[in-house]
């Protein structure tokens, strides 16, 4: 179990002991470069017996079943599953529009962010699979490179309990900095509210054009769902800085909620179109229902 203080105070302390039972559900077998716990579809060296083969000239002779060879008189080879790790790579929108604070009604939307970030890599590294973290905002990013193993899990936490959120941006622009997308094969998740006028297709089909099991979880306040305005206000945009005289009326808020949806439901449709996840979730969700419930309700947990 995770004991440290940093873990303690990113990560409830009922949460962590939850997490210690799960593990990441991947669609796709992956082979790693170094041997984890999990199984790959290519035979290797882990000790789980898969099948036998008949002997070929080349073969290691060491794996011959000299029991199946006196009872057939054939020379058999045992295979055995590999055991390979798991790549993850979680990105973190850091952007202006992530910094709605915590409410009665929900909250720190980047503080929440950074909360199920954390419950996947713990995850990950507790499956002693490797996971990067990256918290972006514009072309700017904070990066947490490759670790693995549970003796990496305080650098995990330590790095998101110091990431701060930063500018507004076009989203798209963080994934052509080079070396910002995976180089190989592997499981990303990427945490958003998704606010932004454009470049999110682009950015997510990059991802999936790196052979990225995608799994998109779009963060939303209480307040941008539902929002309680009533009256003649002044907005102000937190990604522009931007002032606006606005008379809320229920006609005005119908409106909105109508376009707040139709926007969730486009950004679903895309994603399950392309064999993405995708999850809607609000910050007045507790957090260990969202990751214990809806996450294993997804299928993304066990």
């Amino acid at each position: 179990m995770m004991s440290s203080v940093r873990a303690a105070q990113l990560l409830p302390q009922e949460l962590l002991v939850a997490l210690d039972r799960s593990g990441l559900i991947a669609k796709q077998r992956i082979a790693g470069t170094m041997q984890g716990k999990r199984r790959s579809k290519q035979m290797g060296s882990s000790l789980e017996f898969a099948d036998y083969r008949l002997y070929s000239p080349g073969d290691d002779i060491r794996q011959l079943d000299w029991n199946a060879y006196g009872r057939t008189g054939k020379p058999f080879i045992k295979l055995y599953m590999d055991e390979q790790e798991l790549p993850v790579q979680i990105y973190v929108d850091g952007s202006a529009s992530m910094t709605t604070p915590a409410s009665v009604r929900g909250a720190d939307k980047f503080l929440y962010a950074k909360q199920l970030a954390a419950s996947i890599g713990y995850i990950t590294l507790n499956s002693y699979d490797r996971v990067g973290v990256t918290v972006f905002s514009s072309e700017a990013y904070e990066r947490l490179p490759m670790v693995r193993g549970r003796v990496s899990i305080p650098r995990l936490f330590h790095f998101l309990e110091q990431c701060q959120a930063a500018e507004a941006g076009d989203i798209a622009n963080v994934f052509r900095q080079p070396g910002l997308v995976p180089a190989k094969a592997g499981m990303t998740w990427i945490i958003s509210d998704f606010l932004y006028e454009t470049g999110v297709e682009e950015a997510l089909s990059t991802l999936l054009a790196a052979k990225q099991e995608v799994i998109v979880i779009q963060l939303l306040s209480p307040e941008e769902v539902h929002p309680d305005l009533i009256g003649d206000l002044h907005l102000i945009d937190v990604e522009l800085k931007s002032g606006k005289e606005v008379a809320i009326s229920d006609k005005l808020l119908k409106d909105y909620k109508q376009v707040v949806e139709d926007y969730t439901s486009a950004l679903r449709r895309f994603c399950y179109e392309r064999g993405m996840g995708y999850q809607l979730l609000v910050t007045d969700t507790p957090l260990f229902a969202a990751v214990t419930e809806t996450f294993r309700y997804n299928g993304w947990i066990n």
